[in-house]
């Protein structure tokens, strides 16, 4: 497709976008210290602070409440050397039932211990880059115990075949209770500093913190130690997901050939178009050229493993799922757990009422999504789902 301009500066690759997210981004893009201009993924939907599928170069500033409070959220993933004959005859049931004792799920749920040496390794790591940068999780004393847990709403754990027939361990999700509560507290500081210099904001989850004070150095070395959080997080989980389907294959490893990681809410310093500026990315992947990153669709639908081509309006960036088309509650409305059950035929997944606002019906279609992303990455593998995990 081709880019749409949607205002002074707002740039969009989405082919189906409504008037709420594009006002929305519009509102974004006004701040005086957008540079060059705001990109509107394919995937774009309205959200809190910002809207979902919305890349944000700044000068000078960071807004917290458009990273969100899931920050370093994002995709993890294993390639397998086994295929699909490998697990032929394997209990899908089974192995589902292993991974929800072996990794909390769902919000408020956290490790009993810490008992594994991987997870002992990532604590340790936490720790010490909290000690060195001053980072001070008094408002998150379980923490450690948060670390290797899966949370709710649309984070999973997946058994995918790619196009080859070949296994991929897959899973989303991001930092946790200690990511959250670290954001709201710079949420806050933000709408704070803004109020205390009677700065005037369209919105107040457009409060920003300025670049060069004390409570700017706080955010950013606070936000790279959740962003590593999250990272380790999903790295733990996928640890034990390895350890499991080996278990439950019965061979004494899980026979990985690669590994792949993306965060898809989180900041950085970036150059963009000769600058070096704030990159804020909101549900949106890295997608400069040759990085590689995931793109998942809904539950029960295809996911990706892509390639970015460095495409330069889009700030080097691509969509990072199928985008919501409804929100939770009137997906509840909508549809019963028979309507999901008929979309996960053949599928092994955690049957119920609580999983219904996750049905796909919920989300835009992720195919009409790849083809929109076709100028900013090229797909590498086509994953399709056996098994699928979530909390609730």
């Amino acid at each position: 497709m081709t880019v749409t301009k949607l205002g002074p500066k707002l740039l969009s690759w989405a082919t189906e976008i409504d008037e709420t997210t594009i006002a929305q981004a519009n509102e974004t893009a006004r701040m005086p210290f957008i540079f060059p201009h705001v990109a509107l993924m394919p995937d774009a939907h309205s959200g809190k602070g910002a809207a979902v599928g919305t890349v944000i170069p700044t000068k000078g500033a960071v807004i917290p409440a458009a990273v969100g409070v899931d920050i370093g959220c994002g995709m993890s993933s294993i390639e397998t050397r086994f295929t699909a004959a490998d697990i032929q005859g394997h209990d899908l049931a089974v192995l589902r039932a292993a991974i929800e004792q072996a990794i909390p799920l769902s919000p408020g749920n956290y490790n009993d211990a810490i008992e594994r040496d991987h997870t002992r390794a990532h604590v340790a790591e936490l720790e010490g880059r909290a000690d060195r940068d001053g980072v001070d999780l008094s408002h998150s004393p379980k923490w450690r115990e948060q670390l290797g847990s899966l949370g709710g709403g649309n984070h999973f754990i997946e058994l995918c075949l790619d196009e080859r027939d070949h296994v991929w361990l897959f899973l989303h999700s991001g930092s946790r209770g200690v990511g959250n509560k670290i954001a709201q507290r710079h949420i806050k500081i933000a709408q704070q500093l803004c109020k205390r210099w009677w700065i005037d904001l369209p919105n107040p989850e457009l409060a920003y913190i300025v670049e060069g004070t004390h409570e700017f150095t706080r955010y950013i070395k606070d936000l790279n130690w959740a962003q590593k959080f999250a990272a380790l997080n999903r790295d733990d989980m996928l640890n034990r997901f390895a350890a499991v389907f080996a278990d439950w294959l019965g061979v004494d490893d899980h026979g990985e050939v690669d590994r792949i990681t993306s965060h898809h809410n989180y900041t950085r310093m970036e150059n963009h178009f000769g600058r070096g500026v704030w990159l804020t990315r909101k549900g949106a992947v890295d997608a400069h050229a040759g990085v590689r990153s995931m793109i998942p669709g809904s539950m029960g639908t295809h996911s990706y493993v892509v390639e970015g081509k460095g495409c330069v309006p889009a700030l080097h960036s691509a969509p990072h799922g199928a985008g919501r088309r409804m929100s939770r509650t009137e997906a509840k409305k909508r549809f019963t757990a028979d309507d999901l059950a008929a979309r996960m035929e053949g599928i092994e997944y955690r049957a119920g009422e609580e999983w219904v606002d996750e049905i796909p019906d919920a989300y835009k279609p992720i195919d009409e999504i790849m083809v929109a992303a076709e100028p900013l990455v090229t797909v590498l593998h086509e994953l399709r789902q056996l098994m699928n995990v979530k909390g609730t």
